[in-house]
């Protein structure tokens, strides 16, 4: 016959709990999972439908400037048309490394977290300027 909970020990109760507390953690982390398996496979679509359009947009690009080349070549010669296009694209990549080493050469490092830890070794070491405490005797002496 079934106990009622009045009657049920406080070992039994602690036990009961201490299962039904670990029942939910576990479905809790079988949700977790689950979950993150239906995120990570929509991450892992999107970035390829972010790839299939990025190749796509460079494939546009050098049909975009195909057509530039032959919309020049109207008034120069071929060649010079698809070397102005060339040496236009160069002088857009020079710009871009010039920008870039810039933004890098303003990297101001760690400073913050380097005083922040400057600030915390002050404070853990103690200041040369407190006398120095000697050995204690346990004699009182």
């Amino acid at each position: 016959m079934p106990q009622t909970p009045e009657e049920e020990s406080l070992g039994s109760l602690v036990a009961q709990a201490s299962n039904h507390i670990s029942t939910l953690v576990r479905s809790e982390i079988e949700l977790a999972k689950a979950e993150f398996r239906f995120d990570a496979k929509r991450v892992g679509m999107a970035g390829g439908l972010f790839a299939a359009a990025a190749f796509m947009a460079h494939l546009c690009l050098i049909l975009a400037s195909f057509t530039i080349a032959y919309v020049l070549a109207q008034w120069l010669p071929q060649w010079a048309a698809f070397l102005i296009v060339t040496v236009f694209y160069l002088l857009v990549a020079a710009l871009l490394v010039f920008i870039g080493i810039r933004r890098l050469k303003g990297l101001a490092g760690m400073k913050r977290t380097t005083r922040s830890i400057k600030g915390l070794k002050e404070i853990a070491t103690p200041e040369e300027s407190l006398p120095a405490a000697g050995p204690v005797s346990r004699d009182g002496a």
